[in-house]
């Protein structure tokens, strides 16, 4: 067992993988881990390892998406005048701010959990935003974050050893441990290949409507807080747009699947 070291393992969990021997040790392991024991079908798997079983499974992935696009494009919701009055607003004020917003349909996950609003009166977005502590294993969502508000302020609750909450200072100690100079705030790029993944370095002390400019976001900001001297496997690109000049190749797993699983996610 991989959670109390005692007994003999009993149960293997589907998603992270990790033995267990028994329904306590199963629960423990969940809530240590933030896993809902659920199998990730977007997993990536090696040809070496790829049997007619995976073929199997990603066929039946396939028909439920299908099945789920079709009843989505069923949706009345769909065809709403006042939900695509809505989008086309969000959008068309994003790209005032030199920000590409795209939406997803109905029946995406991201799509029906976006709470981003923008308010006419005050001239400004409020936006959800999800925050990723991936050194922890830990994700929060936000939701009514105004576009004025610094990075550096939006993280305060969550990693500031003094402001933060003890529960949440807690389980996030290695950020709150580490000097502010070694946390870093990363946001993917998107449009990239799957074996391509590249992040951009947002500046904590600017609002979050000045590090959204210039970039894509598909429905709502992720932001992953990562620590410097942890991030060797996520491949930041310099301020000009280009690949630095050394680099690993390989990926986050668990970041990769996290964020495929965002996008491809119709359930």
């Amino acid at each position: 067992c991989e959670t109390c070291s005692k007994e003999a393992a009993k149960y293997r969990c589907p998603r992270c993988m990790k033995y267990s021997c028994s329904l306590l040790c199963v629960k423990k392991h969940k809530l240590v881990l933030s896993c809902n024991g659920v199998r990730d079908k977007t997993a990536f798997v090696s040809v070496n390892e790829f049997t007619d079983l995976n073929l199997l499974s990603d066929y039946r992935f396939l028909e439920d998406v299908g099945r789920a696009a079709d009843a989505a494009a069923r949706h009345c919701i769909v065809h709403s005048p006042a939900t695509k009055r809505l989008l086309y607003c969000l959008r068309n004020k994003a790209r005032g701010c030199n920000i590409e917003l795209r939406t997803l349909p109905v029946g995406f996950t991201k799509r029906r959990e976006n709470s981003t609003t923008f308010n006419s009166m005050e001239n400004k977005f409020y936006w959800h935003l999800k925050l990723v502590f991936p050194h922890c294993h830990a994700e929060y969502t936000l939701k009514g974050v105004p576009d004025d508000k610094t990075l550096a302020d939006i993280l305060k609750p969550y990693i500031d050893p003094v402001e933060s909450d003890p529960v949440v200072c807690q389980r996030l100690k290695i950020y709150t441990a580490s000097p502010r100079s070694d946390v870093r705030i990363l946001m993917k790029i998107e449009n990239r290949s799957r074996n391509s993944i590249r992040y951009n370095e947002l500046d904590a002390s600017r609002s979050l409507l000045d590090n959204l400019k210039g970039k894509v976001i598909i429905e709502y900001p992720t932001l992953f807080v990562v620590l410097k001297t942890l991030k060797n496997d996520m491949v930041v690109l310099g301020q000009d747009g280009s690949e630095p000049a050394e680099h690993s190749d390989s990926e986050s797993s668990s970041l990769s699947s996290v964020e495929e699983g965002e996008i491809r996610d119709s359930s």
